[in-house]
């Protein structure tokens, strides 16, 4: 009881991590006798997923990979080998170590269960909106980068660019208006002229000389760019936008620069962009990516005073290398 006493009251964040761990491992099923209806623990199936993702991996360092205790380990393997489903060989180089692999029958088993994880998540995600699926896929991972590794054991978690899918424009819309009002306190008045913009996107969109590119990792959207066509040799940058947890890691550059590199392989001669010189970073961007400011003008919109600058970039005279993004998939 002294011991307790010291501690003080209990934290409550300490409590609410405790209440969801609770929460969480009852819904997906990890308190069940079998993982997803089979004959597998938890542990047993996390050490197929490995398997089925790793190229030959040494028993040791799948231990050490997975935090396990080497006596358990080494008792999960053997059961598993007597399953016939992971086969473990001496490595050439060095008889003491063992390199694990699946047997077809373990590559069978594995996909039956991965087969069932995923209907599983369907499963549970299903009654909600695809806001509350992004908000939930948002915030496992910001669970996941909180509590993940550090340094060079961090895992990367690759940012990749793809061309606009069904709902991404909504997305667009919505992010802009709430964003931009609490960041600078515009009104909707400017979510209004997003929607117009974005609109007049899908209506009349030419995928040969337009696109919108959004940026993504994990299934999560990172930042948005439009690149559409003004006449036949000037396009026009719009709607550069990304999410607060995303900046500082080069999302907004390599958003513009796949417009430029887009905007070259169309035929264009120029692309112009209006933007306000409030907003700092975006600025940074256009001149770092070779854009230079030819105009501004003072007005008031979207219930705030502005400076509207306009801004170009001569594809004719800037240096290619200012397109060198990865290349976007069609979607």
């Amino acid at each position: 009881m002294p011991a307790l006493a010291r501690t003080g009251p209990r934290d409550g964040r300490l409590e609410a991590i405790r209440r969801f761990n609770r929460f969480y491992t009852q819904r997906i099923g990890v308190l069940d006798e079998g993982l997803l209806r089979s004959p597998f623990s938890l542990t047993e199936a996390r050490v197929l997923y490995e398997l089925a993702h790793r190229d030959r991996p040494a028993a040791v360092d799948l231990c050490r990979d997975l935090g396990l205790d080497p006596g358990y380990s080494s008792r999960i393997l053997r059961r598993l080998e007597k399953l016939g489903l992971v086969r473990r060989v001496p490595a050439a180089d060095d008889r003491r170590r063992h390199i694990l692999a699946l047997t077809d029958r373990g590559r069978a088993t594995f996909a039956e269960l991965d087969a069932r994880s995923a209907e599983e998540v369907s499963r549970l995600i299903e009654p909600l909106s695809e806001g509350d699926r992004t908000l939930l896929a948002g915030s496992l991972a910001t669970v996941e980068s909180v509590l993940g590794a550090r340094g060079d054991e961090a895992p990367r978690r690759e940012i990749v660019l793809r061309t606009h899918r069904p709902g991404d424009i909504g997305w667009v819309v919505e992010r802009h208006g709430a964003l931009y009002a609490e960041e600078y306190g515009w009104d909707v008045s400017f979510e209004g002229l997003v929607a117009k913009i974005a609109g007049a996107f899908l209506e009349k969109n030419d995928p040969r000389v337009e696109r919108a590119f959004i940026a993504e990792r994990d299934g999560v959207r990172l930042g948005s760019v439009f690149l559409v066509r003004g006449s036949k040799q000037v396009a026009r940058l719009r709607l550069l936008l990304v999410e607060p947890e995303a900046r500082g890691m080069g999302v907004g550059r390599r958003l513009v620069e796949e417009c430029i590199r887009f905007a070259r392989e169309s035929g264009y001669r120029k692309i112009v962009l209006w933007t306000q010189r409030n907003l700092i970073a975006a600025r940074a961007i256009y001149r770092a990516t070779g854009f230079r400011k030819k105009a501004e003008e003072k007005h008031t919109s979207f219930g705030v005073k502005l400076v509207a600058e306009t801004w170009e970039l001569d594809l004719l005279r800037a240096s290619p290398r200012a397109g060198r993004a990865t290349r976007a998939p069609r979607s």
